[in-house]
C-alpha cells in the first residue's frame, strides 16, 4: 500500500506481475498490466480534457503527487505544448492561487519567526550526500507578478522540475525551499485562506540573519549542493548573490540566467550581423534586476574576450528607463556601473528613449522595462538608419508588457531586424518571406549550468564558467546556418543543449582548478558519455523488496 502512495516509486497500472506479487499489490490495482507509453496516452487524454490552462496546471500537480515518472514522461513527450503550463505564464496563476488550490505540501517551508528551527527543518530532507540542487526564494518578486509570500514555494518547485526535465538532475536529489518573511501584498494579508505569515515583510538585519541561517544550515547539511536563488526582491537579489558567490557554488536566475541566455542571443546576432563584441553598442531600456543582469553578463563577456577592463567594457552599454542613468543622479549599487558622466551628455538631448537611440546609434536594443509598446515605430526606424541588422529584444513578460510586437519590428525594419522575445511568438512574414522569432527562455541555459556545476562538484560558479555556458548555447543558434531562423535554439532540444552547456562548464571548472570531482574524463567524447550517463530519464526501474 505504501508503495502506491510513494510518487518516486509508484508505477500504478505498470507494476509487473512479479512486482505485484512481491509487494502484495494484488487487489489494489486493476489486473491489466500496462506500459508507461499506454499510461502517457491515457494521461494526455485526461490533460487535454481540462478546460483551461490553470486546470491543466492543477492536473499536472496532482499527477506529480501520485506518479513522478509518469509526470515527467508525459511532459517530456509533449514539452513544447506543456512548457507554458508547468512554468510561466500559467505557473504564475497557480502561485497567485496557492492558498486556495493547496492540497498537499511540497518542499521545505521556513519562516522568519522560527529561525532557531531552520537547521532541524532542513535536516528532514536527507543525508549530506542526498541533495545536489537547492532552489530557494523569498517570494518577493515572482514572475513579474510581485510579492506572493509563501506561494513562492511553487516557483522553487517549478525551477526544480525544469532542471530535471531539461538537464536530467535526479528529482529526488532536488529541494525546493521558501523563506517566508511575511508579505506586503495586502490582498494576501486580508485573505482568510492565506497560508503564510500574516504580517508585513521583514527587512533589514533580521532578514539578513534569516537568509544567512538558511545558507549556512544548507551548506552544513548538504555540502555538495548547488544553491539557486530565485525571485528575490530587487533590493536583495544582487546583494545576496554578491555576498555568497565568492564562497560557494550559487546562482541567481534573475540576475545571471536572464543575462546569460540574452547574451547568447546577442552573440549569435552579432555573428550574423558581422559586428565584433568589442565594437558593439547596446541600449538596455529598464534598470531592474533583469536589465542589470544582462548588462553584467555582456560586460563580463567583453572583458573576458578582450584586453578591456570591466570598467571599459561597461562603457559600451547604456542602461536606464526613458533616459540613461547619470552619476549625478541617485543610482543604486546595482546600476552605478552603467551610469554616465553628466558632462558626457552636456547640451545633448536625452529626455527620452528616441533621443538616446539617435545619439548612441546602438547595434542592440533590449527591453526589460515592462512598459508596453515602448519601442515605437519612430525609435525602431531611427535605429535601423544606422545599423544594417538591428538586434532588438523586447523581453518584458508577460506578453502584454512586451515593448513591441515582433511583427511590427519586422515590418518597420523591412525584415532586417534580428529579434528575440521574452515569451514565445509565432514566425512573422515580410514581403512573402518567413522569419522565426527566438525566445529568450532561461530554461535553455540554467539547467545545463546546474548540471555542469553539480557533476564537477565545482567549489564556485565563476564568471568564465558562465561565459563558457553562454558560448555553448550561442554556438547552437539556428541563425548561424540560416539568418532567417531563430537566434536561439528551441526548448524542444533542451536536453541536448544542456549536455553541451554542462560539458563547457565542466571543462572551464577544470581549467580554473575549481572542480572537486575526481575522474572527470578529459577527452570530449568520453566527457560527453560521462555526462549523459548521469542524466536521469523518466522510465520505470525494476523494484525489488529489500529486507533489513
Amino acid at each position: 500500500m505504501s508503495l502506491l502512495a510513494s510518487p518516486p516509486f509508484n508505477k500504478g497500472s505498470a507494476f509487473t506481475k512479479k512486482e505485484r506479487e512481491e509487494f502484495g499489490l494484488h487487489g489494489l490495482l486493476p489486473p491489466n498490466v500496462q506500459s508507461l507509453e499506454e499510461q502517457v496516452e491515457r494521461a494526455y487524454d485526461q490533460y487535454s480534457s481540462r478546460q483551461d490552462a490553470l486546470a491543466k496546471n492543477t492536473f499536472m500537480t496532482s499527477m506529480k503527487e501520485q506518479n513522478e515518472v509518469l509526470y515527467y514522461k508525459l511532459i517530456n513527450d509533449h514539452l513544447k505544448e506543456m512548457f507554458g503550463i508547468i512554468y510561466t505564464p500559467t505557473e504564475g496563476d497557480a502561485i497567485q492561487n496557492f492558498s486556495r488550490l493547496f492540497r498537499k505540501p511540497e518542499g521545505c517551508f521556513l519562516n522568519i519567526l522560527d529561525q532557531d528551527q531552520v537547521y532541524d527543518n532542513l535536516a528532514q530532507f536527507g543525508k549530506p550526500e542526498d541533495i545536489d540542487y537547492i532552489v530557494v526564494t523569498d517570494g518577493e518578486e515572482i514572475l513579474g507578478i510581485g510579492d506572493q509570500g509563501v506561494g513562492g514555494i511553487l516557483i522553487s518547485v517549478a525551477k526544480s522540475v525544469i532542471t530535471t526535465l531539461c538537464a536530467g538532475v535526479h528529482p529526488s536529489r532536488t529541494l525546493a525551499v521558501v523563506l517566508d518573511c511575511g508579505t506586503d501584498n495586502e490582498q494576501l494579508l486580508t485573505d482568510e485562506l492565506y497560508l503564510g505569515l500574516r504580517q508585513p515583510r521583514v527587512r533589514g538585519n533580521r532578514y539578513d540573519k534569516f537568509v544567512d541561517t538558511f545558507v549556512q544550515s544548507a551548506r552544513k547539511l548538504y555540502p555538495r549542493a548547488y544553491i539557486h536563488f530565485e525571485d528575490f526582491g530587487l533590493p536583495n537579489a544582487r546583494r545576496l548573490l554578491d555576498l555568497y558567490r565568492p564562497h560557494m557554488a550559487c546562482f541567481n536566475d534573475d540576475v545571471q540566467g536572464t543575462g546569460c541566455v540574452t547574451l547568447a542571443g546577442v552573440m549569435a546576432g552579432l555573428e550574423v550581423s558581422k559586428v565584433k563584441m568589442t565594437d558593439m553598442r547596446m541600449v538596455i531600456f529598464g534598470s531592474g534586476t533583469a536589465g542589470t543582469g544582462i548588462a553584467d553578463q555582456v560586460r563580463d563577456a567583453i572583458a573576458a574576450d578582450s584586453e578591456k577592463s570591466k570598467e571599459d567594457a561597461a562603457k559600451q552599454i547604456w542602461q536606464g528607463y526613458d533616459t540613461p542613468l547619470f552619476k549625478g543622479e541617485y543610482t543604486d549599487s546595482k546600476t552605478i556601473d552603467y551610469a554616465r558622466d553628466d558632462e558626457d551628455w552636456e547640451n545633448i538631448s536625452h529626455d527620452d528613449l528616441l533621443s538616446v537611440v539617435k545619439q548612441v546609434k546602438p547595434h542592440i536594443l533590449i527591453g526589460t522595462s515592462t512598459k508596453p509598446k515602448a519601442f515605437t515605430e519612430e525609435i525602431i526606424k531611427e535605429m535601423a538608419k544606422h545599423v544594417d541588422r538591428p538586434i532588438i529584444f523586447p523581453l518584458s513578460n508577460p506578453t502584454r508588457l512586451h515593448e513591441a510586437d515582433p511583427k511590427d519590428i519586422n515590418e518597420w525594419t523591412r525584415g532586417k531586424a534580428l529579434i528575440a522575445t521574452g515569451s514565445p511568438f509565432p514566425p512573422v512574414e515580410y514581403d512573402g518571406k518567413k522569419y522565426e522569432i527566438a525566445e529568450c527562455n532561461n530554461s535553455t541555459c540554467f539547467p545545463g549550468l546546474a548540471l555542469g556545476t553539480i557533476l564537477s562538484r565545482s567549489r564556485l560558479l565563476s564568471d568564465k564558467m558562465l561565459v563558457a555556458a553562454v558560448k555553448a548555447l550561442a554556438a547552437m543558434s539556428p541563425a548561424l546556418k540560416d539568418p532567417d531562423k531563430g537566434l536561439l535554439p528551441d526548448v524542444v532540444d533542451v536536453r541536448e543543449i544542456s549536455v553541451k552547456i554542462a560539458k563547457a562548464v565542466i571543462k572551464q571548472a577544470l581549467e580554473e582548478d575549481l572542480a572537486i570531482e575526481e575522474g572527470i574524463p578529459k577527452s570530449d567524447n568520453d566527457l560527453d558519455e560521462w555526462v549523459r550517463e548521469q542524466m536521469w530519464e523518466p522510465r520505470y526501474r525494476p523494484l525489488k523488496r529489500v529486507t533489513k
